[in-house]
């Protein structure tokens, strides 16, 4: 039986960067100060107006292969994850294979997941692997959130930045990734939504859970948002810790979604870790959506900060509402 692992990751990250020196001046009226004390963010990648997340996630994908020697014929499948798609259709995954020159004779499709579309994935690419259907798989998330926020919007500006990572999956006999959880409650769905762009008429679409306060495209409540994750992430990181045998003592890092400073803090707080169990790296990149966590652990492995013998959570939560969760040890550090 061969397994999911994840091996080397690429991130490519837009060439704007959109400082809080920058919205201040832009904004003089806005307290950056006491924002970026909640959030923990102090600057963000925004796409050009012509860059899509195809062209963040082609990015990263070269760099990707380029990095780490691998021949891009030797991909058997494309995911995409992506909640800012280049088109309704066609698929972007599909465009991408054709951008990147991949074969022919290989699957290729996008998902629409936010926060825990990492984890998600992983899953997917898993099942892929266990069914013999796939050897290597290129799993892209990427995101351009900031097409949907209106200059004037502060909660949101402030918080969300745009990127791509690209994660090789590979084939493994060793088990690396296990117990997956997952969760879903779509009561939760006008808490964090876009609806322009679809077919449902204006007159019957989602509405925002409280008042719309910005004229965005995207509307969110973070207060609604904080309240479900902390109650629902403690649940389920309690059920696979108790499902794989594991203390919390015995978990090296909760590598969660980089949502906000403050969300995170709740979360260790509601968890009972300690402090340097749950990683906060979001101050230069903000809030990428899919892709801090794949960001998440690029950045602790060039800081030497992983190992292959200890086990760590991966946690997605966020839109939807949606959350994922999954054991996972970094063997491929084993071996490089």
């Amino acid at each position: 039986m061969s397994y999911a692992s994840i091996g080397p990751i690429a991130v490519h990250l837009p060439e704007k960067v959109e400082t809080n020196e920058d919205l201040q001046a832009e904004n003089p009226q806005w307290d950056l100060s006491a924002i970026a004390s909640k959030t923990g963010i102090h600057q963000r990648h925004i796409a050009a107006e012509d860059e899509c997340s195809s062209d963040l996630g082609v990015a990263a994908a070269e760099k990707l292969f380029s990095e780490h020697n691998i021949d891009p014929q030797t991909i058997d499948y494309v995911l995409f994850c992506t909640q800012t798609p280049d088109y309704p259709l066609p698929t972007t995954a599909c465009l991408i294979q054709d951008r990147l020159g991949l074969r022919t004779d290989i699957g290729a499709f996008d998902f629409n997941l936010g926060c825990s579309g990492f984890v998600y994935g992983l899953s997917i690419a898993d099942g892929l692997i266990r069914s013999e259907a796939a050897k290597r798989i290129l799993f892209i998330t990427a995101e351009t959130y900031s097409k949907f926020i209106h200059p004037t919007d502060r909660s949101l500006r402030t918080i969300f930045g745009d990127g791509a990572a690209a994660t090789l999956i590979e084939s493994n006999p060793q088990r690396s990734m296990r117990q997956f959880r997952f969760g879903t409650d779509g009561s939760g769905g006008d808490t964090l939504l876009v609806t322009e762009g679809g077919h449902r008429m204006e007159s019957d679409a989602i509405k925002p859970r409280h008042r719309k306060r910005w004229p965005s495209q995207l509307y969110m409540d973070g207060p609604s948002l904080l309240s479900f994750t902390v109650g629902a992430i403690p649940k389920i990181i309690d059920e696979i810790l108790d499902s794989a045998n594991l203390t919390s003592d015995e978990v090296q890092y909760y590598l969660m979604h980089q949502a906000t400073r403050k969300m995170l803090e709740q979360l260790r707080s509601a968890c009972n870790v300690d402090e340097e169990k749950i990683p906060i790296r979001i101050q230069d990149i903000g809030n990428t959506v899919s892709c801090t966590i794949p960001i998440l652990i690029d950045d602790m492995r060039r800081d030497g900060k992983l190992s292959a013998e200890h086990h760590n959570l991966l946690v997605g939560f966020g839109v939807g509402w949606s959350w994922a969760c999954c054991v996972w040890q970094d063997i491929w550090l084993g071996d490089h």
